[in-house]
């Protein structure tokens, strides 16, 4: 388990001095499948998180979004974008080292605002049934 740590830790490392230091990596039957680290600033990306980018690489290398039987293993807990990436991947568990740090707010200004076009509503609703009646 020490050695998951290390690794992790190691992969933290590679973000610095630009971006918050996190490392993720995937196992899956005790096996290190792969492993990122932070680069949202490095390269301008908003959702340049470890854990999304550990995630990206794992479905590309498994040609699946459905992660099932993974675990993650992080430095840091993840952020609410992150939680509900990883519910998203279906992954198994997740293992992390540090809460997040005290001082440490979640951005929590944006403003999300349902609205009521009927018509459009309608045509979308029936786009959604569609979509998942055919799937099924």
């Amino acid at each position: 388990m020490d050695r998951i740590w290390d690794i992790c830790i190691d992969e933290a490392c590679k973000s610095l001095p630009f971006d918050v230091p996190i490392g993720a990596i995937l196992v899956k039957d005790n096996k290190v499948i792969a492993k990122a680290h932070n680069n949202r600033e490095a390269y301008c990306d908003i959702i340049g998180h470890a854990e999304v980018n550990v995630i990206r690489k794992v479905g590309k290398l498994s040609g699946s979004w459905n992660l099932g039987g993974y675990e993650l293993y992080v430095t840091l807990k993840p952020c609410k974008m992150c939680e509900n990436i990883i519910k998203q991947a279906r992954i198994s568990k997740v293992y992390y080292l540090l809460d997040k740090l005290d001082f440490k707010k979640d951005y929590d200004k944006t403003i999300f605002e349902k609205v009521s076009v009927f018509e459009s509503e309608q045509t979308y609703a029936n786009i959604l049934k569609n979509f998942f009646k055919d799937k099924r």
